[in-house]
């Protein structure tokens, strides 16, 4: 399990790596250059901090806790902040106890997302970890409007060795999700993990599916844990947020998910949809294999931007 973790953190560290060129090395270049802590001094990080997708409001919050902490611990020398601004970035993005209590019960989880976001992918790599975990798991493509969506997710339903319930292209996917719930229900399922197809452009479409499926879920499931999470592609930067901001004017969503982090130099998207929105990033994609997909860890993930070593 150690090495898994440490495979996984070296894989952040080098998933991370475009956003610590454009974060990280600039905020070094601003430790080691200026001889005061001075209103330049927060005004450059602040810069290079909104520069990195950190978000404006997100990063006023944590300027302004690196000031009340510098003022507190009577800190008079730049490099001595570096911490201290790690440790305020942290407390953004705390996911807290309860976040993955779907994996404890019998639980149904939605996967929601605009196509392209790897979404699907995300919905095949969680199944296998909760198989790996020893769970019964069913899976159903309820995302009918994607031609190839249920071939790909046949594929992973496959890989991970779960059944998985699926509808002609067009079907209606509340009735698609219907009969994921019965074939569950027969299989005496842990988690039903649904994957839906997710149109922005057409938000009223979208509401109304949403609305059946969770109508559906109320009647036929009203004892099973219920989980929504958004699936985002961590290369868009503030438009993801956005997008996170458009999926909770319909529905409710306890956790994101954050893929492609390796692609970009924008992860700090990480960090302002956390704190902006107030909901968990639960998971982090920084690949393709299966891998790849790991449950969020703030300490982990700043460690990494940082590039800090970590004890394993």
């Amino acid at each position: 399990m150690a090495d898994e973790k440490k495979g996984f953190f070296r894989r952040l560290v080098n998933g991370l790596s475009k956003t610590r060129d454009n974060i990280v090395a600039g905020i070094d270049s601003i430790f080691s250059g200026f001889s005061s802590i001075d209103e330049d001094f927060y005004e450059e990080i602040e810069e290079i901090l909104i520069m990195g997708d950190l978000g404006v409001n997100t990063t006023a919050n944590i300027i302004s806790e690196l000031r009340a902490k510098v003022k507190e611990l009577g800190i008079k020398q730049p490099d001595e902040c570096k911490q201290l601004l790690m440790d305020s970035i942290k407390a953004q993005m705390d996911v807290g106890e309860t976040a993955y209590e779907f994996e404890e019960k019998k639980s149904v989880v939605l996967v929601i997302g605009v196509n392209g976001v790897g979404k699907t992918t995300f919905a095949g790599k969680l199944a296998g970890k909760l198989k790996d975990q020893g769970k019964n798991v069913v899976l159903a493509a309820a995302d009918t409007f994607r031609a190839a969506a249920g071939e790909q997710l046949e594929q992973w339903a496959q890989r991970a060795g779960v059944p998985m319930i699926g509808g002609q292209e067009g079907a209606d996917p509340a009735s698609v999700i219907y009969d994921a719930i019965a074939a569950a229900r027969a299989r005496n399922a842990d988690v039903l993990l649904c994957d839906t197809a997710g149109r922005l452009h057409n938000k009223k479409n979208l509401m109304e599916e949403l609305a059946k499926i969770n109508r559906i879920l109320n009647k036929e499931c009203p004892d099973s844990h219920r989980e929504t999470l958004v699936v985002l592609d961590g290369t868009t930067g503030q438009n993801a947020l956005s997008q996170a901001r458009q999926f909770r004017e319909v529905t409710d969503i306890t956790g994101i998910v954050l893929t492609k982090l390796d692609g970009t130099a924008k992860g700090g998207i990480a960090v302002a949809i956390q704190s902006e929105l107030g909901i968990p990033v639960k998971y982090i994609g920084v690949g393709e294999s299966i891998d790849d997909l790991e449950k969020f860890n703030a300490e982990q993930f700043v460690n990494a931007l940082f590039h800090v070593k970590t004890e394993e």
